[in-house]
């Protein structure tokens, strides 16, 4: 590419840059929306930080390079590792690029795996949270024999 063309596209990416990033908004004239609101429903919770949990249980079997092919008991190296010590035996220059990429490998599995578990134990973290909220606004909404408080009275908790 030409040194011309680097600086023509650079150009035309600074000027629809400039025009299209917009955000849309609510103004305080328009009393608000309710479209835009999130809403997150607590079962929504559940599945996601339990597919998460899944994720990480599969992971944690299925991504094991350096471990997969050891013996049943699970101790020792696993097959890839034993691969690059025979290769390391007989002076092949390959051997460290296997071990490297094993390791390197098993760093990036173990980087996702937390970053999954953290995803899981948020999500349990909040579905937990949010009911607690649920009860504390409920019971705070209620009249001191126990009945449920009418909606003229809901208007002064907006005030």
């Amino acid at each position: 590419m030409a040194w011309e063309e680097w600086e023509q596209l650079k150009a035309e990416a600074a000027r629809r840059q400039s025009t299209a990033m917009q955000l849309d908004h609510v103004a305080p004239a328009d009393g608000g929306g309710s479209a835009a609101d999130l809403v997150v429903h607590q079962d929504d919770l559940g599945a996601v930080g339990h597919e998460a949990l899944i994720l990480h249980g599969r992971l944690q079997r299925q991504a094991d390079i350096a471990g997969a092919g050891a013996d049943s008991n699970g101790s020792g190296s696993g097959s890839t590792s034993r691969a690059a010590g025979e290769l390391k035996k007989s002076n092949f220059a390959m051997a460290s690029a296997l071990e490297e990429t094993v390791e390197v490998w098993t760093s990036q599995v173990n980087s996702v795996l937390q970053a999954v578990a953290h995803i899981s134990n948020h999500l349990d973290y909040s579905k937990k949270a949010h009911a607690l909220d649920d009860a504390w606004i409920s019971a705070d909404l209620l009249r001191d024999d126990g009945s449920a408080m009418p909606v003229s009275r809901l208007n002064d908790y907006f005030k």
